[in-house]
């Protein structure tokens, strides 16, 4: 998933910092739909992304991948934030998130280039695929006493027949250029879609109902601000 950049002035780079060190929830990463379907739900949380390795190990499956980067992200993000407060982290959590596509065992990247999505588009066509969410809260006392809880949520969505005129007409709009798998679910993508079986907001990038199971569990509770 993309990150948006911000310019911004050093005093507000600072005063941003001091507030992610005092939040109760930090994100730990940069896309916004994950924090706009977290404040759908009325959870509200800071944003600091972290900077890690996203590519996929020797024989690594999709499963194993999207759990791994997701506590991957969580852990450094909980790392960061014991850095900057000193090893002070009670009463904070952090939340890391990662989604891919598979198709027959593979896991589905964005697009390289125009041609590169629309072959990608059309080996989805007609066809079921994967996405995979992979969910992980990190909270506690930095050290040992930190837990890192994590959850696995499967979605099978299902495509249309795709036309290439169709594939090249969607690549046109520039909606794939930057999408897992080569289209959005909440986008113009959306026409693909015949069947969808699981989680729609985990196919968007973060499945909700487990995700507030977690933070519940947690101290953090839907439906109110922090």
């Amino acid at each position: 998933m993309s990150q948006g950049t911000d310019e911004q002035g050093t005093d507000e780079q600072g005063s941003d910092q001091q507030d992610v060190a005092h939040a109760e929830l930090i994100l730990a990463s940069g896309s916004p739909r994950r924090r706009d379907l977290l404040a759908s739900i009325g959870i509200h949380c800071d944003v600091a992304p972290v900077d890690i390795d996203e590519t996929p190990q020797p024989n690594e499956s999709p499963e194993h991948y999207v759990l791994r980067l997701a506590r991957e992200k969580a852990q450094a993000g909980f790392a960061a934030l014991a850095q900057r407060t000193a090893v002070q982290t009670t009463g904070r959590r952090v939340l890391g998130a990662d989604t891919a596509l598979a198709l027959d065992g593979r896991i589905l990247g964005k697009p390289r280039d125009e041609l590169d999505a629309r072959e990608m588009l059309l080996s989805l066509s007609g066809r079921s695929h994967q996405v995979l969410s992979g969910v992980a809260l990190c909270h506690g006392e930095a050290g040992r006493d930190m837990r890192c809880e994590i959850e696995l949520v499967e979605s099978r969505v299902t495509f249309c027949t795709i036309t290439p005129e169709e594939a090249a007409r969607y690549w046109a709009t520039g909606e794939p250029a930057d999408k897992a798998g080569g289209y959005a679910i909440q986008g113009l993508g959306a026409v693909f879609v015949s069947h969808l079986e699981g989680s729609y907001s985990a196919v968007v990038g973060l499945p909700l109902h487990e995700t507030a199971q977690l933070l519940s569990k947690a101290g953090v509770q839907p439906w109110q601000s922090l």
